[in-house]
């Protein structure tokens, strides 16, 4: 299997791969001053790196928007999910392709993670979530059960959200939020509890 991007998001994902005994070629990066990384080849295009139609991806960049062009730009590859062992995933819920599910990360029963999603080192998804593509859940926040997150949003580090809350697409929630009420799609919310201080324009 291969990966794409490698940066420091990259190295904690090649060692998921290592701890599930999995086998990594190697990594794709545009830059071609990047030639290796944690000792595994950086290819800087697919076709440096002879990807054949049975290779695995998985998209190793930490921006969401980024993950969303490449996974596009990506379409027709096979991709995978990496998981840690050390993760507490419920056989009762789903987690899409090319997402990333780090250590000590809990997903509760009848929750759904879609596509290219990145669930943080030690960030809980409690029964019933629904977690949209490309969102990034940052490490140690809380999703109560029954939260909805939208595509491409970006939850801070150590935010909490309350039971039931409906997250839009593409905001940025900061870190250690504490959200109490539903936010729109682009908003960009602080504090506890959280409130808008900005909207974003849609990409």
């Amino acid at each position: 299997m291969l990966m794409y991007g490698a940066s420091g998001h990259a190295k904690v994902i090649c060692e998921i791969l290592e701890a599930q005994g999995r086998t990594l070629y190697g990594l794709i990066d545009d830059n071609p001053q990047v030639t290796s990384l944690l000792d595994y080849s950086v290819y800087n295009t697919l076709q440096q790196a002879e990807v054949v139609p049975d290779d695995e991806f998985i998209i190793s960049i930490g921006s969401n928007r980024i993950r969303k062009i490449v996974a596009h730009k990506l379409s027709g590859v096979k991709f995978t999910t990496a998981i840690h062992p050390a993760a507490v995933v419920s056989p009762r819920c789903s987690i899409g392709q090319g997402t990333v599910v780090m250590a000590n990360v809990t997903v509760n029963v009848h929750s759904h993670i879609g596509n290219h999603v990145i669930l943080n080192t030690n960030c809980s998804i409690d029964h019933d979530c629904l977690v949209e593509d490309y969102v990034h859940i940052s490490p140690n926040v809380a999703l109560s059960g029954n939260v909805q997150v939208g595509e491409g949003t970006q939850i801070g580090i150590g935010a909490s959200v309350m039971q039931n809350i409906r997250i839009g697409k593409w905001v940025m929630v900061g870190a250690g939020a504490v959200i109490i009420r539903d936010v729109p799609d682009y908003a960009v919310v602080v504090g506890n509890p959280g409130r808008i201080i900005k909207m974003n324009e849609p990409a």
